[in-house]
């Protein structure tokens, strides 16, 4: 996987979330945990699987949403901000953070209600191998984003320090059906790219993504979104 020693480092971890999050990044934010919320309801004592855990940012929000949480990354320096946040608001008993690889999870077959993975398939080298390992280990539900190929970030792609990897539409389907998965639902979103948010301040970034979403609004506006969210069913 792209950057796996890169997201192990501890001044990365320290200002991941200042870093991507703060300013305009806040929308981003925003939109993202709208995205997981939405999609992983009813949460009340559902059992959830996240890889790629990170900071926390969505598991600690599940968790005290009433959801039984496992978090799982590969970064030691990560889940230990995501355990710091848990112990801020109450609720360490309530997560299971464990130091893992993706490719091979640590649990038995239909393990959990819903696995899911933000900010992490762009990364990805065998994206079909970690799919496969998150239909595997539920009984349910599959929910992900993937970073999109007829986007701005193809444009500025080559100049990130790890590159993405980009999607269209039809590779995700085809990845869902290798692995067995069926598309419930789908949606598209952020036409101008998410470096531009996180380099502008508010008083921009508002007004900027108000434009934005009446361009996504419409069907030519989806086939540049930066970002898709895929809701799948075992």
């Amino acid at each position: 996987m792209k950057g796996r020693e890169w997201y192990q480092a501890t001044d990365v971890a320290e200002e991941y979330e200042e870093k991507r999050f703060s300013r305009g990044g806040r929308l981003i934010d925003q939109r993202e945990r709208r995205a997981v919320l939405d999609a992983l309801a009813p949460l009340e004592e559902a059992t959830i699987l996240e890889i790629a855990a990170g900071t926390g940012r969505f598991t600690v929000e599940l968790a005290d949403r009433g959801a039984d949480v496992t978090a799982l990354d590969i970064s030691a320096p990560m889940l230990h901000q995501g355990r710091t946040k848990a112990h801020a608001v109450g609720i360490d008993d309530d997560i299971a953070f464990l130091r893992g690889d993706a490719a091979r999870l640590p649990f038995p077959d239909d393990h959990f209600d819903a696995v899911f993975a933000m900010r992490f398939f762009h990364l990805a080298a065998t994206p079909v191998r970690f799919l496969s390992e998150m239909a595997r280990v539920s009984r349910h539900q599959v929910f992900f984003d993937t970073f999109n190929r007829g986007s701005l970030r193809s444009v500025y792609n080559w100049l990130l320090p790890m590159g993405s990897r980009l999607y269209s539409a039809s590779q995700v389907n085809g990845l869902l059906a290798e692995v067995g998965l069926t598309l419930a639902g789908s949606e598209h979103d952020f036409v101008f790219p998410y470096g531009l948010y996180r380099t502008i301040p508010d008083s921009i970034a508002t007004p900027l993504r108000g434009l934005d979403e009446a361009i996504v609004g419409n069907r030519v506006g989806e086939l540049f979104a930066t970002v898709s969210f895929w809701d799948a069913r075992v």
